[in-house]
């Protein structure tokens, strides 16, 4: 990774921080957050969109308040059940749907199209795909967002589907590491626990992360599980010794992200603030925030933290550098969104006949 000057932490210590904002557009105190604090993303949901038009106007918006470089604008459009835009966007079966055709041309042309789409109105991040193995029939927070019930299935698709997301030009994430789906509890509630060796992780749970880091995926987002193999004390997403395996082992030189530390797995031990500084020690150079007023609190702790020197100042600028790199090689060309061109692209009849076509294949293959 080559190096940006002058890295002024007291500037760019937002940049760290993703944040979620409360509605159909900005209010003055989420524009007056992300542009004051030099906010490194934003995350968007279901409450954040109406139409694809309101959504780019909103993202145009959001990145008006952009530094040197835009803005992460990320959400969650897996296809299936976690899809947050939906009205004129193309609504593709689940994962483990369209896994059943064991097609990787299929996958890595629903992902493309899917890409396309978010394009479009100007999303650059899709945190998808699931990397996760659903070994565990109970398992509902991960279920059919998973490509399949073993490794190697899963591991097939993968590949595909992030090489989908960057041909339709949006970056990628692989979740949830190093695999939430043989867990019986849901990290959104409550915090899991998954008891395994580190010859059976190896050789089950981590073989698709592996193949996604080998297809160049660009974010790998820390689940909010304990695992024995690798920390019997701390999450992954707090745990120096997970995103050490992750870095020095499995050679990933992405940018590593939390989920959302609003979750309920997190404040079963932490505070919010504690678990960002936490996560931040353990290596993470990204932290996801739902709510802005959490995020804004959460830096503001953090400020406070790096100034009494309980934060290393070269693990900040590790983390900066990665993020102002990774903004500087893939958004340079960026241009607003023209909000006029989007219903040219959305839905196209290239689109609904694919669908209409794979929809009929799926129901011959059942």
């Amino acid at each position: 990774m080559s190096t940006i000057e002058s890295i002024d932490i007291s500037k760019n210590l937002g940049q760290l921080i993703v944040t979620g904002i409360s509605g159909t557009a900005l209010s003055l105190e989420e524009s007056e957050f992300i542009l004051k604090d030099n906010i490194g993303g934003v995350i968007l949901f279901a409450h954040n969109f109406s139409d694809p038009a309101q959504l780019a106007e909103l993202i145009n918006e959001i990145q008006k308040l952009r530094d040197e470089f835009p803005l992460y604008i990320m959400t969650d459009h897996e296809s299936g059940r976690v899809q947050r835009f939906k009205n004129q966007f193309t609504h593709f079966p689940s994962q483990f749907e369209l896994a059943k055709l064991n097609s990787p041309k299929t996958i890595y042309e629903v992902h493309q199209m899917m890409a396309t789409e978010l394009k479009a109105c100007g999303v650059n991040v899709n945190l998808s795909p699931c990397c996760d193995i659903w070994s565990n029939p109970l398992n509902k927070v991960i279920g059919d967002r998973s490509f399949g019930t073993d490794e190697l299935s899963v591991d097939k698709m993968v590949s595909a589907a992030i090489r989908g997301l960057h041909a339709g030009g949006v970056l990628s994430c692989a979740k949830h590491f190093p695999g939430h789906g043989s867990t019986k509890k849901d990290s959104h509630i409550e915090l899991p626990y998954l008891k395994t060796t580190i010859e059976e992780l190896k050789k089950f749970e981590l073989v698709p992360f592996n193949r996604a880091i080998k297809s160049k995926v660009d974010f790998m987002m820390m689940a909010h599980i304990v695992v024995d193999a690798i920390d019997k004390m701390n999450p992954i997403s707090l745990s120096p010794s997970a995103h050490n395996l992750l870095r020095e082992e499995y050679r990933f030189n992405g940018i590593i992200i939390t989920d959302d530390l609003e979750m309920g797995a997190i404040l079963e031990k932490h505070t919010i603030e504690e678990a960002s500084m936490l996560a931040l020690i353990a290596g993470a150079n990204l932290l996801l925030y739902r709510k802005c007023e959490t995020a804004k609190n959460s830096l503001e702790f953090l400020k406070v933290k790096y100034r009494e020197r309980k934060i290393d100042r070269k693990l900040i600028e590790f983390s900066i550098q990665k993020n102002l790199f990774l903004k500087k090689e893939k958004f340079s060309g960026y241009r607003p969104v023209y909000i006029p061109e989007i219903s040219s692209l959305m839905q196209t009849s290239l689109h609904k006949n694919y669908h209409q076509e794979l929809i009929k294949k799926l129901s011959q293959a059942s």
